[in-house]
């Protein structure tokens, strides 16, 4: 069992930039990948970034490759998204999620609001 804890959610203007954490705690042993989602209102929920546990390999979707970053603090047990150049269609309620052979784990989700 593990929780996760998303922040660093905020109000942006378009072009700038935020980070988000990801603190995961309990029994992170057995976690193969973490990764971020995002759900609009109205929208179904869209995966951005993954990184695996054993590896650190990284996947973006098309949307965001380039503009963000995923990365791992393997001692502190914690996945930040770095957001660079922000869009008004990148506001949404960001997720993360973790991995494991049988089941996923979500966060709270934390929202992202970028608008002038």
């Amino acid at each position: 069992q593990v929780q996760l804890v998303e922040s660093g959610g905020g109000l942006v203007q378009p072009g700038g930039s935020l980070r988000l954490s990801c603190a995961a705690s309990g029994l992170t042993v057995g976690i193969y990948a973490m990764s971020w989602y995002r759900q609009a209102p109205g929208k179904e929920r869209e995966l951005v970034a993954t990184i695996s546990s054993a590896g650190g390999r990284t996947n973006y979707a098309d949307s965001v490759k380039g503009r963000f970053t995923i990365s791992r603090d393997n001692a502190k047990d914690t996945v930040y998204l770095q957001m660079n150049s922000l869009k008004p269609e990148d506001t949404a309620v960001y997720f993360c999620n973790a991995k494991y052979q049988w089941s996923d784990y979500w966060g709270k989700g934390t929202l992202v609001t970028v608008s002038s």
